[in-house]
Formats: structure tokens, sequence, C-alpha cells
């Protein structure tokens, strides 16, 4: 795909319903405020989407680097007619005959292995979640789930409490006897890393953890139902599983009876480069989950597993019906993401500029130590970010001073990880090459203005930007910065505290 050529529609005026106060004053008063904005201080007002950029209320365009849901692009044509013209016909549940829905699923199930053919369509990556840990205790009979540290897979109840991401937050913080924490399997922060073994060893070590859980439920007389994990971990900190991590947890959980799921909810669809991430691992899940991407923005995710799994979920003797899973209009633009994606060749794209922009930030790590590790694959990257690499010291504020400063720059930026010290990185796939050199620019120009000549942090109070929240967070790097590196402090993960 010649990234630079895509033509979307032409631009919309797209203007303002309510001005920016009142909308910020109506949300405080009607939505919840556990319902969070990415920026707390002056948050963005978002009109309207166009490819990698979007725009707000006074025309001003972003580079966005941090949506996985607008996979193919903010409002890309295809889709968005795709989804107009069936809308202009009918939506209605899956308990009528549509061709849409067997022509969907049969074209999806192509991309998988041949042994995962069953489809069942829900509205969220959360929903998608669930259901798969109901048919893996269909299938299995048992109830227990092992899951990993710094896992998200959504917000029902039941994810929640295999999710420490979430649960460790929630009042007590206290995990379920049915579920098993595995370490997260990071091979730069964890309990196994590069600095002590190969990495082969550590995806080794790590699946001995697996193994160690579950002989240790036996033990206390439980079995094992599933074992659950993002083929790439994203909110844990864009982690890439070490080689051979998958491929023999896979082992240890069938043996004892157990399925394994795959979420590729953040990280499928292409994203690594392979239409699946679990693929780079060599393993064939039993069940695996997608969302996010698959609608391109729209609400529709889906649970694809193997005819035996489908079968013990038939058995039960209840039906399974989702009133808006698998409409018309939902699978219309699922397919138009599918057009998109092969027509455009974004596979193939993500791993030409994901590869281009891993190894330029690679290069940075020379010039800046505060640069901890680059880790990720196609365009699913992580920068994460330290005070000191030998004790590996999470820079939060540097974290956060550097995403408000992206903003400065019109160009989005998130973090992720147990101490938010991760900067992510998930575009539109249709991020191009000169949207990278100016990403790249842009992270260049910002670590310059808090690094000093002779490469160390500095604290160089003539700083002043635009941004209230950028000044905050530079004060607060200043404080946490102001330390001496030769004091005892290890961030690294014990076997009783991992990232």
């Amino acid at each position: 795909m010649d990234s630079e050529s895509i033509q979307f529609d032409a631009k919309v005026n797209a203007l303002e319903k309510l001005p920016k106060d009142v909308t910020l004053k109506l949300r405080h008063q009607h939505i919840g405020a556990s319902v969070t904005l990415f920026f707390k201080q002056n948050p963005l007002k978002i009109v309207r989407g166009e490819g990698q950029y979007m725009y707000d209320e006074e025309g001003n365009e972003y580079l966005d680097c941090i949506n996985n849901v607008a996979h193919v692009g903010h409002c890309h044509p295809h889709v968005v007619k795709a989804g107009a013209d069936q809308m202009a016909l009918i939506s209605t549940n899956s308990r009528y005959l549509h061709d849409n829905l067997v022509i969907y699923a049969k074209r999806l199930t192509s991309y998988f292995p041949s042994k995962l053919s069953v489809c069942y369509f829900v509205n969220s990556g959360s929903e998608a979640n669930d259901l798969a840990i109901r048919l893996a205790r269909c299938h299995t009979k048992h109830k227990d789930v092992i899951a990993l540290d710094g896992a998200y897979h959504g917000h029902l109840t039941t994810i929640i409490d295999i999710s420490s991401y979430k649960f460790k937050k929630i009042n007590d913080g206290k995990q379920k006897k049915w579920v098993h924490v595995v370490p997260l399997p990071c091979s730069y922060r964890g309990k196994y890393t590069t600095d002590k073994h190969s990495e082969t060893e550590i995806g080794m070590l790590y699946a001995k953890e697996v193994q160690n859980l579950i002989n240790n439920a036996h033990n206390s007389g439980r079995n094992i139902a599933a074992f659950i994990t993002e083929s790439m971990i994203s909110c844990g900190g864009q982690v890439v599983l070490p080689h051979h991590f998958l491929k023999t947890a896979y082992k240890y959980v069938r043996e004892a009876g157990g399925v394994c799921i795959a979420d590729e909810v953040q990280v499928g669809f292409g994203r690594t480069g392979n239409m699946w991430a679990f693929e780079s691992q060599d393993v064939v899940p039993d069940i695996v989950t997608i969302g996010k991407p698959i609608g391109n923005g729209h609400p529709i995710a889906c649970v694809v597993t193997t005819p035996e799994i489908a079968k013990s979920f038939e058995n039960i003797g209840t039906e399974y019906f989702n009133t808006y899973g698998g409409n018309p209009v939902s699978l219309a633009i699922a397919n138009g993401v599918l057009d998109v994606i092969e027509n455009e060749n974004l596979r193939e794209h993500a791993v030409k500029v994901g590869n281009y922009l891993k190894k330029a930030l690679k290069a940075y790590k020379d010039q800046y130590p505060v640069i901890g590790d680059v880790r990720g694959e196609g365009l699913f990257l992580g920068v994460e970010l330290v005070v000191n690499r030998d004790t590996k010291e999470p820079a939060i504020p540097l974290a956060e001073y550097m995403v408000s400063r992206f903003r400065d720059e019109k160009i989005l930026m998130s973090t992720e990880g147990k101490y938010g010290n991760v900067l992510k990185f998930k575009p539109p796939m249709v991020f191009s090459m000169g949207d990278a050199e100016r990403f790249l620019q842009t992270f260049h120009q910002i670590l310059q203005e808090v690094y000093s000549r002779d490469n160390k942090l500095s604290y160089l109070s003539q700083l002043s930007h635009s941004s209230e929240s950028s000044n905050e967070s530079l004060n607060s790097l200043t404080e946490s910065l102001s330390i001496n590196s030769d004091e005892d402090r290890n961030y690294e993960s014990s076997s009783s505290n991992s990232s």
C-alpha cells in the first residue's frame, strides 16, 4: 500500500452542537466521574476524524497515535458506505436468516487455523471474553481460570475478576479463589529478564510458573477451566511474550484438562504483521476473542472456537441469544474493514512502518539513557522510560510530561504499564512513513528539551509551554529525578510483585 495516496472523503464541516464549556459542564452533571477523559486539564473536544487524524472544535488537526479502534482509519469511506448502505435496508437480530451473518463468518474463519470454525457475535471485547470463559467452563466442567499479572480483558464482573490490572485497584484488591495469576512474562521488567537469562530460558521459566499454578490448584482440589492471555500484552505495558512461553504454557494447560483462550481484541487484524498475534508464537488456541478493530469504531466483537467446544455449549440446554450481536449493519461494516485490510495491504504496511519506527527508537537509546526498552511488533510498540537503567526505576512524571508535550505538538499519545511509564503506540493502520518521521522528530525534540549536553536529565526551569499539565508534569519530573542514583532503589519485580 502506498499510504501517502490513501484518499478519504473531502473534509466535512463538523460543527459543535454546544460550546465546549457547556459540553464539559453537562458531562460533569450527567456522566459518571469514573468515565474518565484522556486529559484532565483542558480535555480535547473531538468533532471529526479522517484517516489517522482527528479534529477538535476549532479545526485543529491531531495525529492519532493511540486509537487502535479506528483500525483502517477514522471514517474510511469504504467502511462508512458499507454501513450506510445496509442501514438503509434493515438491521435486525440474528434469529432471522441474513446473508451478512454467514458470509462474514465464513470469511472471518478463513483467516484462522481450520479447527477454529464456529463464531458467536457480540458487541464488545468484554462480552467476547465473558462468553469465552462461559464456553471454557461448559466444555471442561471446571471453573478456575489462569490469567497474567497486569492483564486487562474487559469490564464485566467476571472479567474484572480475572484482570489484575483492574481488580487490584478495586476496594481491597482481593483475588478470587478460582483465579490464578501468572507473573507477567516480560523479558525487560519481570521475574525473569534478559539481564540473567536467554530469551528461550525466559519463556520456559514463565511457562513453568503456569505449571506450578496448575499443580497448586490440583493440590487444593481445584481444576483449571481456561488459561487466557492477550497474544501481546497491551495495558500491561505493550509487552511481547517471550519465545516458547505460549507453546509450553498451552501444553501444560491442556494436559490439565483446560482450554486456551487468545485475547486478540487489541492486537488482532494485522496490527502486528500477522493477521493474529498468536501466530508469532506458533500456537493454535482453542478459543479466540476479537473486538475493537473488527468494526473500525462500530460496536461488534466475536468469539471464534472449535465445533467441539460449541457442541458442549449447545449441550447445556439453553439457547444463546444476543440482541445486537451479529446484526446485518455491524457485519456489513466488519466485512468492509476486511476489504480495506486486504485491498490496501495494511498488514504489510504495518510491518514496514513499524520496523522503521522501532529501529529509529532503538537508535535513540544510545543518545537518551532514559529510554529503558523499546519493544513491539508492527504498529504495536512501547517505549519504557526509566530514571536509571540499572534499577529500572520508572520515569513516571517524564512519561506524563511527554504525553502532554506531544499534545502541544498536535500528536496524541498515552501511557500503559503497571507504573504508567510506557509510551504506547498503536495508531490507525494507515499511519504513514511521513507520520512516522513527524512522530520521531517530535520525540527527539521533547527529549532534547529535558536533557543537558552531558546526557543527564536537566531541570530546565526556563521550559514554558502552553499546556498547564505540561508544567505540572515537569515540576513533578524535577522532584522525581532529583535523587541520588546510588540509593538502594530496586524496581525490578520479585516473585511476589511482578509487573
